[in-house]
């Protein structure tokens, strides 16, 4: 008896070891690097990526300048995110990490949003944030912190967090994030923006709002 079970204690232990590699954001790399090419010419298709011919890569492939520059903010929110990831960064591609620097203006904020695919990790350049993120249900338990140059905070993968600047001054921020393509859902964009539109009576209830109240909020975000 001990020895028939044997074989599925084997498979098992296999699972357990193996299956936080399988749900890790970005599978490892099998090589030193593969950088991004726009043509399938001599390459190999990985992470959704062609990969350049090795011989052919230079060190500009790994290089990304002018983040130390402040970006102009115009959105109606008041941050631009300016992203440094594998679509810009093309060495980046199977490495799993990228990075953002956030501009934000007096009273601007990065809207509560969520990273499918990263966690990310923050750090204040200049003046005062307020961030957080909220758990999943049933609990959805708030985590919120006011930040100051040189504080970091972590917001856990896939769960909604936001920033925002209650300082005097503009703010910077810098933040990593585990995937080299982490994507980005802003949950307003999302809910109110979706191309075509979700019926309102959907929203209206699932929002406890005016159905006519959800339709304005749906021509707000039209894109």
């Amino acid at each position: 008896m001990a020895m028939k079970s044997l074989p599925f204690l084997v498979v098992l232990s296999l699972l357990a070891i193996t299956l936080p590699l399988a749900i890790a954001s970005d599978p490892s790399p099998l090589q030193d690097f593969c950088v991004s090419a726009n043509t399938s010419a001599d390459g190999v298709f990985v992470n959704g990526k062609f990969c350049k011919d090795p011989k052919l890569v230079t060190a500009d492939d790994f290089f990304f300048s002018g983040l130390q520059n402040a970006r102009p903010v115009t959105s109606p929110v008041g941050s631009t995110v300016t992203a440094v990831n594998v679509n810009n960064l093309l060495g980046l591609n199977t490495l799993g990490i990228s990075l953002v620097r956030i501009d934000y203006a007096v009273n601007g904020q990065n809207p509560p949003h969520t990273h499918p695919r990263a966690t990310e990790i923050l750090v204040v350049e200049q003046g005062t944030l307020l961030v957080g993120f909220v758990t999943s249900n049933p609990d959805n338990r708030l985590f919120t912190k006011v930040l100051n140059e040189g504080d970091v905070f972590v917001f856990p993968e896939g769960l909604i967090h936001f920033q925002a600047n209650i300082g005097k001054e503009p703010a910077v921020a810098f933040a990593a994030l585990s995937s080299q393509n982490p994507g980005v859902i802003t949950i307003a964009n999302t809910v109110f923006g979706s191309n075509p539109a979700i019926n309102p009576s959907i929203l209206a209830r699932a929002f406890q709002l005016d159905p006519r109240i959800v339709v304005d909020l749906q021509n707000k975000f039209k894109k």
